[in-house]
């Protein structure tokens, strides 16, 4: 019996809600008061093993094994078989344990400077395919173009064992320190340090810089400006050599005033932009070496109302290569842009089939001076580069 301090006794109703809930309703006349609840202590949920999966299926815990392993080959009514029983229980291989008996994690890790690239996206999708076709999974990380957001990220990865890692780094001068330390066999791709022996997977950007340029020349331009990306990275660096070279031989002088500074992304393409197209003498043609940048500089010759290519030819960098799809942004632009198509995606298939060629190796150490595979990028010429207007 339950007393309120202001009233008559109030008569406890007692009823069950659930199985699992007991309720009292105190009433007084017609009107609830309150309702206290007792819940039931939820039972512990089973976890299921591969000796259970084999009991429901009726086979050996070898072959539930070899079925999730998929190291062996079992009888397609078997493996059906166990493929019910394990949904039937929700049953999930336990890779953590394996990983730890087998000393391997079958993951791997790949670091990217910026997620919002078409370039590597593309490298992503390669390395995510090769990586799947061999049973691996892969761990994906955004540096930002920041060293220490970069520099934390290869720590997340060391601490998750992964089996290798696959990075494109903004912080060139680091990568053999961090190798030597960890042991873990890394794998760069695009971006490679000036006299590194490690393994790695690039596009020639030398040579894809100086065929932008010379196809520019050939049309007639002599006043042809560059927007350069980080100097201190090695795409940048190589695209601005190529520039530098097809002048040279062409017989040609690099302005000052026609070589700007980027930092790969769309504002200072922008503002490189700007600065250029406001020039008194201002360039027949521009040369960008990034896709984030070429966006940035048609902007600015958006908004100045410089005709393209009337008054200005433009050349950008970044495009699928092949153009799986029929089609691309840039010849959904007006006009259609002229660009160096990267191949993205069989750089990040290929940087992903080195590592695992060196995960392949019984000591997974790398060879003192490891082969750097070098690929070649694809000028698509279009209608925004034409000869100058007299």
């Amino acid at each position: 019996m339950v007393w309120h301090p202001l009233g008559p006794p109030f008569i406890p109703i007692i009823g069950t809600i659930k199985k699992s809930i007991q309720a009292i309703v105190l009433h007084s006349g017609n009107k609830p008061i309150s309702i206290c609840h007792r819940m039931n202590p939820p039972s512990k949920k089973r976890s299921y093993t591969m000796r259970d999966v084999a009991r429901l299926a009726g086979v050996s815990v070898a072959t539930v094994s070899a079925v999730v392993n998929g190291k062996q080959v079992v009888r397609p009514v078997v493996v059906a078989r166990v493929q019910d029983a394990m949904k039937a229980l929700n049953f999930h291989p336990d890779h953590v344990a394996r990983s730890l008996r087998v000393k391997k994690t079958t993951t791997m890790g790949a670091v990217v400077p910026d997620f919002s690239s078409g370039f590597f996206v593309d490298v992503l999708r390669g390395i995510e395919d090769a990586a799947r076709n061999v049973g691996y999974s892969v761990l994906l990380c955004n540096s930002d173009d920041d060293v220490e957001q970069e520099q934390r990220h290869l720590k997340a990865l060391l601490s998750r064992r992964v089996d290798g890692i696959l990075l494109a780094s903004t912080d060139l001068y680091s990568i053999a320190d961090t190798q030597l330390r960890s042991g873990t066999p890394i794998v760069l791709f695009d971006r490679v340090p000036p006299g590194y022996r490690g393994a790695a997977v690039v596009v020639d950007n030398v040579d894809a810089a100086y065929r932008a340029t010379k196809h520019l020349i050939e049309l007639g331009h002599r006043a042809i400006a560059f927007i350069a990306g980080r100097l201190d990275l090695s795409t940048a660096s190589d695209r601005a050599e190529g520039f530098r070279r097809a002048l040279e031989d062409a017989h040609l002088p690099l302005s000052g005033a026609y070589f700007k500074r980027g930092d790969y992304h769309p504002e200072s393409g922008y503002q490189n932009g700007l600065e250029l197209l406001k020039l008194q003498h201002r360039p027949t043609a521009i040369v960008s070496s990034n896709g984030l940048m070429t966006l940035g500089l048609l902007r600015a010759v958006h908004e100045l109302h410089v005709r393209c290519p009337e008054e200005v030819s433009i050349i950008g960098f970044d495009e699928p290569a092949p153009d799986s799809y029929g089609f691309s942004l840039s010849t959904l632009l007006r006009p259609e842009l002229t660009v160096v198509a990267q191949p993205g995606y069989e750089v990040g298939r290929q940087s992903a089939q080195t590592l695992l060629g060196i995960l392949s190796e019984s000591d997974h150490s790398q060879k003192e001076e490891s082969p750097v595979v070098t690929l070649q990028a694809e000028l698509r010429i279009r209608k925004s580069t034409a000869a100058p207007q007299t």
